[in-house]
């Protein structure tokens, strides 16, 4: 069809027209707003390098995670932040550490909340890398009963999706393993399945302190340039046990989202990660975008492109602005007539 036939301006005219013919919708409940939780009580420390985001003590995380369910955010993401670290990172199986605290704490006070646990020795290791070490590189096979044995404690606590991102091989074999042999055959496993080496990253290992002292993350992490590579690794995380698949950061590698979500049958899953959000922010502040529309604009990229979830920054925020539209529709109701 040609103008003056075709006239797509038609389903454009008016707000009410758009959101009738809207082809990519975004919901409270299809995000998951990632909590950094470190130990004490009554502990807020803003992070720099992520305006409105906070290491927050148990209590407090409480606290954000009943507000974050208050405007319909049904599941956070917990990274832990300890007061201390050695080489092995005994603390992310710590029962007392700040996840397995928060996992029991928020439980009790928000019972219909699915809690994500992050599982990874990064944030916990005194050398800032994601498993044990063996000549200067991180040991794959070593690594793996550490995670699993993460991936219990949190299991423990009443953790609901366990999700990896350590990267190493066959981490999602042992962790369904460990899980099952526990007891805990119901809990989800999302694997950070397709994680890349990314530039995006500074903002998140600034607020957990998880920068490695030494090297890089490339030995493990994917490598940008690479596609089918991520097609692999996510089917082998599929054939291990994972319920869910994860692509790592989420708007430069739209293309990889889509052809992951081609060739796997399980939920996809993107994360907008920290130097996404940051940067947003950072450009807003010099008025150079239009922070609340570009927030917006650029998770709907993420849905479009095939995620069925978006681990994002924003949660908060993109929960409030997707709840104004129900606000504006309900106050220009027609009054019933009984009430007049």
């Amino acid at each position: 069809m040609s103008f003056p036939t075709h006239r797509g301006r038609r389903l454009r005219r008016t707000p009410a027209i758009r959101a009738l013919v809207c082809e990519t919708r975004l919901s409270p409940d299809a995000l998951i707003a990632p909590l950094f939780v470190c130990e004490g009580h009554g502990r807020r420390e803003p992070i720099a390098s992520m305006p409105n985001h906070a290491r927050l003590s148990p209590d407090l995380a409480v606290e954000e995670a009943v507000a974050l369910a208050a405007l319909g955010v049904r599941s956070v993401l917990l990274f832990g932040i300890p007061a201390t670290k050695d080489a092995e990172g005994s603390g992310a199986w710590d029962p007392a550490g700040p996840v397995p605290t928060a996992i029991r704490r928020i439980k009790e006070a928000v019972p219909g909340l699915a809690i994500w646990a992050d599982v990874c020795l990064c944030e916990y290791t005194s050398h800032g890398h994601c498993g044990l070490l063996h000549d200067a590189g991180v040991d794959n096979d070593t690594t793996l009963p550490l995670l699993a044995r993460a991936s219990v404690t949190y299991a423990q606590a009443g953790a609901d999706v366990i999700a990896p991102s350590d990267m190493m091989d066959g981490r999602v074999a042992a962790i369904r393993a460990a899980l099952d042999d526990a007891g805990f055959e119901d809990r989800v496993i999302c694997s950070y399945a397709v994680k890349y080496a990314s530039a995006f990253y500074g903002p998140f290992r600034d607020a957990a302190g998880s920068t490695p002292q030494f090297g890089d993350r490339k030995a493990y992490q994917m490598d940008p340039p690479n596609v089918r590579e991520a097609v692999r690794e996510a089917l082998a995380d599929v054939d291990e046990g994972a319920d869910m698949i994860m692509v790592k950061p989420g708007l430069p590698y739209l293309d990889v989202i889509r052809t992951v979500r081609d060739h796997v049958d399980v939920p996809v899953v993107a994360y907008q990660v920290s130097g996404e959000y940051s940067m947003l922010h950072a450009a807003a502040e010099r008025g150079w975008i239009d922070l609340p529309r570009a927030m917006m604009e650029t998770s709907v990229a993420l849905r479009r492109a095939g995620a069925d979830l978006i681990i994002t920054y924003f949660a908060r925020e993109l929960a409030q602005t997707l709840a104004a539209p129900a606000q504006i529709a309900q106050a220009a109701a027609p009054v019933p007539v009984g009430a007049r």
